[in-house]
C-alpha cells in the first residue's frame, strides 16, 4: 500500500484508541516460544532481541513502522524447521530504548548491525516488513558484506516513488473508504477484545503481543495509551530515502501485495454512483502502475532478484497469504550458498 496509507494513516488509527476502564482483567501470557533479551547498540540503547530457535542459518525480522517484533509472533515460529529464526524491535518501540535521536536508515541499519554483533550472527537473511525496506535496501547496497539474502515483505517502498497523481486521486475517493472505524468501548475493555477488533477491520489477525507491546495496559487490564512518542515515527518518516536497487548485491526475494480489488470495494461499499466507481479504479490502476515500476527497478538487482505478485493481498502479507510466504521463503533460504 502507499506510503501515506500503509504507516501515515495506520499510525494516526493506533493513536486514536484513549484511555477507558473495564472489569479487571486475567493475567496474560505470552505463548510464543522465544527467548527475550536487550542488546546495547549505542551509549544508553538497548534493543529487544527475540529468539525463536531453530536450525539452520539465521534469520532475522524487521517489522513496519509502529510494530515490534512481535508481530512475527506465530508466523516466526514456522521458519524454525528451516532456519534459526531472530526478531529486532527497532530502537523507539515496545521495550526498546527510547532515545531523543538516532531514527535515520543508516542508524537504524546500523544497530542492526550492531545486534549481529553481538549475537555472532554470520551472513543471516533479513526479512522486513513494510518501512525496513529502507533497511534491506541499505544492508544490501552498503554492507553486502554482512547479509546472505534479503527478503522484501511488502517493503519495496522506497523515496524514489511518485505520489503525485495517486496522492490526487486518492482525496476524490468516497467517503465510505476514507473512514477509519472507531473502537468502541467493548472493542477496548481488554487486549483480546481489540485484537479481535483489529482482525475485523484490518482483515489480518495481528498477534496480542504486538498490541500489548505498543499500547500501555491500564491497572483494570483495558487498552491505555500509545507507548511511543510521536516523534519517533516523524522522525523516521522525515528521511524518505530513495535507493538504487540495481546496486543491491545479494539475492533478493520481494513479495509485492496488491490491495483488495476495486470489484471488491464497490460492491462491500454499496457504491452504485458512476463518478465514485470510477475514482476507485482509477487510485487501483494508479498503484499497480507504482507497484510495477518498483517491481521493474528490484529486478535490476546486482545479486538477483524474484518477484511473488499477491493479487487481494493485505499490507501484511506475511499473515494474510502465509502459506505462499513461507514456502516462496523456505525456496528462497535454500537456494542460497
Amino acid at each position: 500500500m502507499r506510503r501515506g496509507l500503509d504507516v501515515r494513516l495506520l499510525i494516526m488509527a493506533l493513536l486514536a484508541t484513549p484511555v477507558i476502564c473495564a472489569q479487571q482483567a486475567p493475567m496474560w501470557h505470552d505463548a510464543s516460544p522465544h527467548k527475550v533479551q536487550l542488546v546495547t547498540v549505542d551509549d544508553g540503547v538497548q534493543l529487544e532481541v527475540l529468539d525463536w530457535g531453530g536450525s539452520g542459518r539465521p534469520i532475522v525480522l524487521l517489522a513496519g513502522l509502529g510494530f515490534t517484533a512481535h508481530v512475527f509472533d506465530g508466523f516466526a515460529e514456522k521458519l524454525t524447521d528451516s532456519c534459526h529464526v531472530y526478531g529486532i524491535t527497532r530502537r523507539g518501540y515496545g521495550a526498546s530504548s527510547q532515545p531523543e535521536s538516532g531514527y535515520t536508515e543508516d542508524r537504524l541499519t546500523e544497530d542492526d548491525l550492531r545486534v549481529f554483533d553481538a549475537l555472532k550472527l554470520v551472513a543471516p537473511i533479513v526479512a522486513g516488513h513494510s518501512i525496513a525496506g529502507n533497511e534491506l535496501s541499505e544492508l544490501g547496497i552498503h554492507h553486502y558484506d554482512r547479509v546472505a539474502g534479503l527478503v522484501y515483505l511488502d517493503a519495496l517502498n522506497d523515496g524514489a516513488d511518485d505520489y503525485i497523481d495517486y496522492d490526487a486521486l486518492w482525496t476524490k475517493m468516497p467517503e465510505a473508504l476514507l473512514k477509519h472505524p472507531d473502537p468502541s468501548p467493548f472493542d477496548k475493555k481488554s487486549f483480546s477484545a481489540y485484537s479481535e477488533w483489529r482482525k475485523q477491520t484490518m482483515g489480518v489477525a495481528i498477534p496480542e503481543s504486538a498490541w500489548r507491546d505498543m499500547f500501555a495496559k491500564n491497572p483494570d487490564g483495558s487498552v491505555g495509551a500509545y507507548k511511543t512518542p510521536d516523534r519517533v515515527s516523524e522522525a523516521i518518516m522525515a528521511g524518505n530515502y530513495a535507493h538504487d536497487y540495481s546496486q543491491i548485491r545479494v539475492p533478493v526475494l520481494a513479495f509485492v501485495g496488491y490491495p483488495e480489488l476495486p470489484q471488491d470495494q464497490i460492491a462491500e461499499n454499496h457504491l452504485t454512483n458512476a463518478p465514485d466507481r470510477t475514482i476507485v479504479e482509477a487510485v487501483f490502476g494508479t498503484y499497480v502502475g507504482m507497484a510495477r515500476h518498483r517491481i521493474d527497478r528490484i529486478r535490476y538487482a546486482a545479486g538477483g532478484a524474484c518477484v511473488v505478485e499477491l493479487w487481494g493481498a493485505n499490507h501484511f502479507v506475511f499473515l494474510s497469504n502465509q502459506d505462499e510466504v513461507l514456502h516462496e521463503m523456505k525456496d528462497f533460504i535454500a537456494s542460497l550458498r
